[in-house]
Formats: C-alpha cells, sequence, structure tokens
C-alpha cells in the first residue's frame, strides 16, 4: 500500500487534467480580427479569468509533485517512476498552457492599445474634416479685399 497513491491523488489529477483539457481548448478558440473594444475587453477577462485559475489549480499541482517525490522513496523504482513520468506530462502541458495564457493575453493587451490608439485618431482625423468642410463652404472674400484675402490665406 506504500507503493500506491492516496484516494486524493487520483481525485486531484483527475481535476487538474479535466481543467487544462477545457482550458485548452478555450485558448484554441481561432483569434479573429475582432474591431470592437467591448468585444476584446471581453476576451481579455475571460483571459485574466483563466489565469486566476490557473493560480488556483497551482495548489493541487504541487500536491502531486509532493506526492510522488514521497511514493518515490516508497515505492519500487518502476512504480515510482511510472507516477513521475504522469506528473511530468501534466506539467509539461500545465507549462504550455500557461505560457500560451501569458502570450494571450499580452497580445490582445497590444492590439486593444493600437486599437485605441486607432479609433482616437480617427476621432480626431473626423473632427479635423468637420472643421476644414465648414471652412471650404465658407463664402470667399471678394477680390478687392485683401485683408480678408489673408486672413483665409492664413487659415488654409
Amino acid at each position: 500500500f506504500d507503493s500506491l497513491p492516496p484516494a486524493h491523488y487520483k481525485e486531484t489529477m483527475n481535476t487538474i487534467l479535466v481543467w487544462m483539457q477545457q482550458s485548452e481548448t478555450k485558448l484554441s478558440v481561432p483569434q479573429v480580427a475582432i474591431a470592437e473594444y467591448e468585444v476584446m475587453e471581453q476576451r481579455l477577462r475571460e483571459f485574466k479569468a483563466l489565469q486566476s485559475s490557473l493560480q488556483e489549480q497551482q495548489k493541487g499541482l504541487n500536491y502531486l509533485n509532493t506526492t510522488v517525490e514521497e511514493l518515490s522513496r516508497k515505492a519500487p523504482a518502476e512504480v515510482s517512476q511510472s507516477y513521475r513520468s504522469e506528473v511530468e506530462v501534466v506539467l509539461g502541458r500545465w507549462k504550455k498552457l500557461s505560457a500560451q495564457l501569458a502570450e494571450h493575453c499580452q497580445k490582445l493587451e497590444e492590439r486593444m492599445n493600437k486599437l485605441q490608439r486607432f479609433q482616437n485618431d480617427t476621432k480626431t482625423l473626423k473632427k479635423w474634416m468637420a472643421e476644414v468642410d465648414v471652412f471650404l463652404k465658407e463664402e470667399w472674400p471678394a477680390l478687392g479685399d485683401s485683408e480678408a484675402l489673408e486672413k483665409q490665406l492664413e487659415q488654409c
């Protein structure tokens, strides 16, 4: 019995595996070009929630590591190696998932910043165009009115 992990080990392993599968599925959703800031904000909130969940699951992963280390001291080498391999696979997936999540968050934040700047620039440009439109629709001064012509030249 010393070479068998506690029941909590299997429960924790299953919980983490299910969680990782669900998270990997969420991250595998194709990234589409989004031009709506609100949609991007929602997606970022989802990623941040996933990161929080990842941190919560870290306790379970630590437990698995500790349990396997304890088993390694008590169990025969082949049993110990089988559990070590199982945990190493989980750790590999965990690291990959964590890196993907961080990368997705970073890229989305960068794109949100670019979109925000673009929207601000567009708003400024539209305001300027409206002002130019008003200017162009103004009445032209008479040909002999040099002062008015100079003023309009400055505005141009």
